[in-house]
């Protein structure tokens, strides 16, 4: 993941919101069942033609060629297949492609679909989706929510501060209250996007350590008492930025590595920013101790050797199903979506995969993680 995941936790739809919605929703369900409407999956689509009120969603992703975004689609065609949905899946040409997107949710409206599932590629979506819910389709985003987050109805996503949070109790834990020399490789230095603060100030909060402001990165005491695990003392010696990719991520670590040789722990946003620092690492032959956020499959041979002790796995087909489940208990049964419990979303979950557990925080081998990985 680069920059998929700025899960907002401020997505609380009023209550009227929420009936009205869900009233044209259902209104839709019945008037395509009345007139025996029928159409097929367009690109990646489920296929076959619909049958007289079969639910009908829209799938829009960012993007065909990332894995990430491929799990999505392989689960909620699954999903969609097991319930008699016909599913419409359709992706930008690239990241940051919002006319394909716009365009997609054109015809999701014009073809009566009941709902829209998107992973938006940017805020200039924003009006298409807002014509949607006015011609009554629930709209749901994955992963990222968009901005303003009450663009959509709900958005389904990992609780980023809690990923963050497992890595940094994991970290403190390993340490055994020895001295923390940190490295902070973040996603950028120039812009806020909430995945990048949520995750940081997850594992400051993890490790014990004062996050500084809630809402932007770098505002944390630069060295003090770390209060997780055994507890002990800390400096955080480095922070950059790294764009989420490995090239980055390694030129990153050779910085920090240049300016402070004696780092021995390293938070990274992701999983292609921490295979970016494990080489700078064991190119010098430092032993510092790695973590990340992710979950990919390619991700868990370097659990499996130590060169990243530890990562918080996500589960991007779980949001898709849970998306595609949403709307068609919305549709069907009348169950209306919501957020989880003191979220602003709704949660699909977390786990930490390591080979090294420590007493006190949950989590689960690379071996087992084989099951729960996407890619």
């Amino acid at each position: 993941m680069s920059q998929r995941s700025q899960a907002s936790r401020r997505i609380t739809p009023t209550r009227r919101r929420r009936i009205g919605v869900a009233a044209c929703a259902v209104a839709a369900a019945a008037a395509i069942a009345a007139c025996g409407s029928s159409s097929s999956g367009g690109s990646g689509g489920s296929g076959g033609s619909t049958k007289a009120g079969a639910v009908k969603v829209a799938l829009i992703l960012k993007t065909f060629s990332n894995p990430y975004f491929v799990s999505m689609e392989k689960n909620a065609k699954a999903d969609a297949a097991a319930k008699g949905v016909n599913l419409t899946i359709s992706a930008g040409t690239a990241d940051g492609d919002t006319s394909t997107q716009i365009t997609a949710i054109d015809n999701a409206i014009a073809a009566g679909d009941q709902g829209i599932i998107i992973t938006t590629n940017g805020n200039a979506v924003n009006s298409a989706l807002s014509k949607a819910r006015k011609a009554g389709l629930y709209t749901i985003a994955l992963d990222t929510a968009p901005t303003p987050a009450n663009a959509v109805n709900l958005t389904y996503a990992t609780d980023n501060t809690a990923a963050g949070r497992l890595d940094g109790q994991w970290a403190a834990a390993k340490l055994a209250g020895k001295p923390a020399d940190i490295a902070l490789l973040d996603l950028f230095n120039n812009q806020v996007v909430s995945v990048d603060v949520d995750r940081d100030h997850g594992f400051l909060e993890g490790m014990g350590i004062p996050v500084g402001s809630p809402s932007i990165n770098g505002k944390e005491p630069k060295s003090g008492h770390y209060s997780g695990g055994k507890g002990g003392s800390y400096k955080i010696s480095c922070q950059l930025p790294t764009q989420g990719a490995i090239p980055t991520g390694k030129s990153a670590m050779q910085t920090c590595l240049q300016k402070d040789p004696n780092i021995n722990l390293v938070y990274a946003i992701n999983e292609p920013a921490a295979e970016g620092a494990a080489e700078a690492i064991k190119g010098v032959g430092s032993h510092a101790t790695v973590v990340a956020i992710d979950g990919g499959c390619s991700n868990l041979p370097f659990v499996s050797n130590g060169e990243i002790a530890a990562t918080a796995g996500q589960f991007p087909g779980k949001m898709a199903s849970d998306g595609v489940d949403a709307i068609y208990n919305l549709v069907k049964k009348h169950q209306h979506p919501a957020a989880s419990p003191g979220l602003g979303f709704f949660n699909t979950g977390t786990k930490l995969y390591t080979n090294d557990p420590m007493p006190g925080v949950p989590s689960i081998t690379s071996a087992k993680a084989k099951a729960l990985c996407w890619g």
